[in-house]
């Protein structure tokens, strides 16, 4: 057994997810459904994407937080980190949870393309729109990944652009 893994991310027609350290898109649904995935799991990130958080450590969740730059050890506590375990690799990190548990990675595409490895589910929210200014960019997926739901968005009021939740399942080998 092994925990599940989960990638989440808000990603533009071409792979974008961020700039400057920050999300591309303020999209209300899509916050609102990673809160809902996301509470009361396991979250990975990269330091960069810890330090983008607002407010530290997201509430209700165990917040992990990769770092090439911790002591030698493979874990350990960190004081730039309040709140996070901290791991040197993502397999430490995936080693430290439970058979049952549910992790999302959420950030940010170093951590992603690590992550690709382990996952067994991403759930992506597609944006249909390019951005003029991205440094950021989601890995590649390929054909070992079948889109398994997808519930589509338009513009409204509240979001700019149309969008859609889209989950994607690993081709069993």
């Amino acid at each position: 057994m092994k925990p599940e893994v989960n990638i989440i991310a808000a990603v533009a027609r071409n792979g974008a997810i961020g700039y400057r350290n920050k999300l591309l898109y303020w999209l209300p649904a899509d916050l609102k459904r990673f809160r809902l995935l996301t509470t009361g799991h396991t979250i990975v990130m990269g330091r960069k994407t810890f330090e983008s958080l607002p407010k530290g450590a997201l509430p209700n969740r165990r917040n992990v937080v990769l770092s090439r730059n911790l002591s030698d050890a493979e874990h350990a506590r960190d004081e730039r980190f309040p709140g996070c375990d901290c791991y040197t690799s993502m397999k430490a990190a995936l080693d430290s949870c439970a058979d049952d548990e549910v992790v999302f990675v959420i950030g940010g595409a170093s951590i992603y393309r690590q992550a690709l490895a382990f996952a067994d589910r991403l759930r992506l929210t597609e944006i249909d729109d390019t951005p003029a200014e991205a440094d950021v960019f989601f890995p590649a997926i390929d054909d070992e990944w079948q889109e398994v739901w997808r519930e589509a968005h338009t513009k409204d009021e509240r979001h700019a652009f149309d969008f859609a939740f889209v989950d994607y399942e690993r081709i069993p080998r």
